[in-house]
């Protein structure tokens, strides 16, 4: 899958257009999340920990554009739960493609092969297809044995039907570097991208042990690029956020930069962290105090480096210095030497504000 062009072009007008505005918060990436219901009971996810008179909430259509348009970022990531097992996706999707926004459809592939003909490839939309490793490490984070080999069938049917596809990987403590390099090079013979990122500690999680601590990411992932030194990988990231995962850069985090719409409203203040929810993304924007949320300021930011809060900040950085940002790009990132300092001494985690979830997931709709 070649580089969208396209889209980069239109993310850096719409990001040097908030620049020459003078706007000091500005979404990068909507976080649309019509529904929590999901067909997998991953130990390192809560949503489905929720009662089921909120699993079987569900945004309307209406109301999912209403969302996009508030916002006004480029870019809408539908995630979930399980977006395909909502019963107006096909009308969601059509209709945020319509206002030029690129969709990235959030999915555990469970059901892509059935619901694949709701959809027509297009130049702003693209699956986002789940796996966390090879099949082994795959069906272990999902809980389900045979989940790997579906998705990759999935994701070669898609293809074939000329849709955009890239993999979105979270990584666990256990996984070795070489592990993650394997998985790497599987997913250049499946000709998409990679989106990756250390998982971070979900409250409501029922598994708190498989989550990493920061310098164990940092240890972690610049073995991972060292391993991937001429070996070609495609990565969807800024250079700045792959030199963040590597310990080279003390980033604070940007939380503003993806903000959440759910069945609640506008999660405060950011889609791993459940504060509370405002009723617009006006309220959001002016009403949540930005200041005391981020590692360093908040005990459950702690140990957290997800691309949803970093990557904006290290896009941030990409627009400010875009010579430095090219250099980077070209030398990746940095394996060697001395390791950012951490201004902080991370907290643990405090324990889970809800049970694991009892019992088979509920079954697709």
């Amino acid at each position: 899958m070649t580089r969208d062009f396209r889209r980069e072009a239109m993310v850096a007008f719409y990001l040097f257009k908030q620049k020459l505005l003078g706007r000091k918060r500005y979404p990068l990436v909507l976080m649309l999340e019509p529904l929590f219901r999901c067909n997998l009971a991953c130990a390192g996810c809560g949503k489905i920990a929720h009662p089921d008179a909120v699993l079987d909430k569900r945004l309307s259509a209406q109301e999912c554009f209403d969302a996009v348009d508030e916002c006004g970022a480029p870019i809408v990531a539908l995630v979930g739960g399980e977006p395909l097992i909502h019963r107006d996706i096909e009308e969601i999707v059509r209709g945020i493609v319509a206002r030029k926004k690129f969709v990235n459809f959030c999915t555990n592939a469970l059901l892509l092969k059935k619901k694949l003909r709701l959809f027509e490839p297009s130049p702003y939309f693209c699956w986002s297809i789940h796996l966390d490793g090879l099949k082994e490490a795959h069906d272990k984070a999902v809980n389900l044995p045979g989940a790997f080999d579906i998705a990759v069938s999935a994701i070669r049917e898609a293809r074939a039907r000329g849709f955009n596809v890239n993999v979105n990987a979270t990584i666990f403590e256990g996984m070795a570097a070489e592990q993650v390099a394997a998985f790497m090079d599987f997913a250049g013979t499946l000709d998409v991208s990679v989106s990756i990122s250390p998982g971070y500690a979900y409250e409501r999680a029922p598994d708190q042990e498989r989550f990493l601590s920061r310098r164990r990411t940092n240890t972690l992932f610049r073995r991972i690029f060292e391993l991937g030194k001429g070996r070609n990988w495609r990565l969807l990231h800024s250079s700045f956020f792959l030199d963040f995962l590597a310990g080279n850069r003390a980033y604070a985090c940007t939380p503003w930069g993806m903000p959440t719409r759910n069945v609640f409203g506008w999660q405060k203040p950011c889609y791993l962290l459940d504060e509370g929810h405002a009723a617009s993304y006006r309220e959001l924007m002016d009403a949540t105090d930005w200041e005391n949320y981020g590692t360093g300021k908040h005990e459950k930011c702690a140990n957290c480096m997800a691309h949803c809060g970093y990557e904006p900040t290290a896009v941030d950085e990409a627009i400010r210095h875009p010579l430095a940002g090219l250099w980077r790009t070209f030398r990746g990132p940095r394996t060697q030497g001395p390791m950012a300092p951490e201004p902080f001494t991370p907290e643990p985690m405090p324990a889970p504000t809800a049970p694991p979830p009892q019992g088979a997931p509920h079954p697709a709709e």
